[in-house]
């Protein structure tokens, strides 16, 4: 990446705010115009799972302000981190939210956007990398393939209140695509899979957790819909991750290319049953 490249980018202005997805963690994720941003900002209002070295990214002169938000961990209100740009913003700072992902995928860039609107704020989008599609392929596991699935679809485990969201037709959802990608799951996972089940789903088909996607502490466990619940307690997963049930979750006994590079021998059959419960 040359000077003159990010010389052709738009500029992050005084008394604007860009809301801008960091990607799942692997700061080589992070899109030109994140990295870009990163070097101009006075400000970073950044979420709790943005990767440190994402951050290192930033210009010395940056000052850096955690709005964590953990699932089950004291966090700062969605209201007051909104508010808060706002404040940076009149004082004419160059404001960068930091998202992990992508700010509209789950992310409450929405909700922070239309906050930025109603005080009169300018500010921009710049999508990221969503961990339910970049997270799932540093796992080996395509969330679309010909032979499993022409649909998939994306879901949250809980609402603003962190419960499981009302609103959620679980019957169909299990019938509406073979693929099923969950954010902020686990929490509620026991529920969740006992209504695709009831639904109609089968208690053997694949399910894996992938944690700290794209990271140095990424660990994925396969199991099925029907043991998701026992695993996650006997293998103490823990979050942050991203769960996927469907047939797409075989592949990656073949396309776990992270692991071949450590010296893991890839199936040839892209099929082949996994051992549940395996972490890898």
């Amino acid at each position: 990446m040359t000077d003159d490249l990010f010389q052709q980018l738009p500029e992050l202005e005084q008394g604007h705010v860009w809301l801008v997805g960091a990607g799942p963690g692997d700061p080589g994720l992070l899109t030109l115009l994140a990295a870009h941003a990163l070097r101009q900002a006075d400000v970073i209002v950044h979420d709790a799972l943005v990767d440190a070295a994402c951050l290192s990214l930033a210009r010395p002169k940056a000052a850096l302000e955690l709005a964590g938000k953990r699932g089950g961990k004291p966090s700062a209100k969605q209201h007051d981190i909104s508010m808060r740009l706002v404040e940076l913003a009149r004082e004419g700072k160059r404001v960068l939210r930091l998202k992990g992902g992508d700010p509209f995928v789950f992310g409450r860039g929405g909700e922070e956007a239309l906050t930025l609107v109603e005080n009169g704020i300018p500010f921009r989008i710049v999508p990221g990398v969503t961990a339910g599609i970049g997270g799932l392929a540093y796992a080996g596991i395509p969330v679309t393939h010909r032979d499993a699935n022409y649909a998939v679809t994306f879901l949250t485990g809980h609402d603003a209140t962190g419960a499981v969201p009302k609103q959620i037709d679980w019957q169909a959802i299990a019938k509406g695509a073979p693929v099923i990608v969950m954010y902020m799951a686990m929490k509620h996972i026991g529920f969740i899979t006992k209504q695709l089940i009831a639904a109609g789903r089968s208690h053997d088909e694949p399910l894996a957790f992938v944690c700290n996607a794209s990271t140095q502490k990424q660990r994925v466990v396969e199991t099925t819909l029907g043991e998701a619940e026992s695993v996650l307690r006997d293998q103490s997963v823990e979050p942050p991750a991203i769960v996927v049930v469907g047939e797409v979750v075989r592949l990656r006994a073949s396309l776990d290319w992270l692991g071949a590079l450590s010296g893991r021998v890839l199936q040839t059959d892209p099929f082949a049953k996994s051992k549940q419960g395996v972490s890898r």
